[in-house]
């Protein structure tokens, strides 16, 4: 899954982005409001760390026009201010939790599967993804159909993520891309075509009854087949 985070204090944004990492989450970083606002909107993360003062575009600021242009991914706002008032105001924006800063980073972490789990609840039991036959596992990165299993390199797993959590819709490959890869990355379409032969093969391996199809010149899906 991949995070954004929203911070002008530079040591603060890589210890979070660090502890994220550690925790198997791509994060990636902004400094200003502006940006912070500009990247958000790109529809490629699953969650916004957003800390309140930001130089340019403060992140209430930064929030309200998220939220108006009808992006609704889960926003957790941090922030050193403990007042009351602040935190209504936070909420009011569109933030989805409020945490004052200093937070221990187990907190951080909870508040960030809370939010991870309202925000693909129908999917998402005590971290494990479900479709078809399938399951997989974040922990150990095993995806598994009944007794057999197999253990998925970082990308296989950030691929075969997002077709599940996405299980009803065909991803195009420039949303595989972004989202896998990065936004700033210079990975191409060969890449996504690699990761799915591979995939393709360990679903085959696994005898599921899900598969991962191709429609032509859109992208691709997962389907569950008769067994």
């Amino acid at each position: 899954m991949r995070l954004l985070i929203i911070e002008d204090e530079k040591r603060l944004a890589q210890t979070l982005a660090d502890l994220l990492q550690r925790q198997g989450y791509a994060a990636d970083l902004c400094y200003d409001g502006q940006t912070g606002l500009d990247n958000a909107l790109s529809g490629i993360y699953d969650l916004v760390l957003l800390d309140a003062m930001l130089p340019g575009l403060d992140g209430f600021s930064l929030l309200q026009q998220l939220r108006g242009s009808g992006c609704g991914v889960p926003v957790l706002m941090l922030t050193a201010r403990s007042d009351v008032s602040d935190r209504v105001r936070g909420l009011d924006s569109g933030a989805d939790y409020y945490l004052t800063k200093p937070f221990e980073p187990e907190e951080l972490l909870a508040c960030v599967r809370l939010l991870l789990r309202r925000g693909e609840g129908e999917l998402r039991t005590d971290d494990v993804l479900r479709c078809g036959d399938l399951r997989l596992e974040p922990g150990s990165f095993l995806l598994c159909c009944g007794e057999r299993s197999v253990r998925l390199s970082r990308k296989e797993y950030d691929l075969m993520e997002l077709f599940m959590r996405h299980h009803k819709q065909i991803l195009t490959k420039e949303q595989l891309l972004n989202r896998v890869w990065g936004y700033d990355s210079e990975a191409e379409d060969n890449n996504v075509e690699v990761y799915i032969s591979f995939l393709r093969r360990k679903l085959t391996h696994l005898h599921s009854t899900v598969k991962i199809k191709t429609v032509r010149l859109v992208g691709y899906g997962l389907e569950v087949t008769a067994p």
